[in-house]
């Protein structure tokens, strides 16, 4: 396993710590049945469907 052989900065420590919150939120898309904005490859929470089958 590799060893850092000199100390890190601290800006170099600050900026991989800020990287996390860059990253985006996922986007929604509409659901086919119910028509209402849900997390892609899902099931629909407020109509229960999936890939066009009652899951839930």
């Amino acid at each position: 396993m590799g060893v850092p052989k000199r100390r890190q900065s601290h800006s170099r420590t600050s900026k991989r710590r800020s990287e996390w919150r860059k990253i985006d939120k996922p986007g929604l898309v509409e659901c086919p049945q119910c028509h209402e904005l849900k997390m892609p490859h899902r099931a629909c929470l407020a109509c229960g469907y999936y890939k066009g089958k009652s899951v839930m």
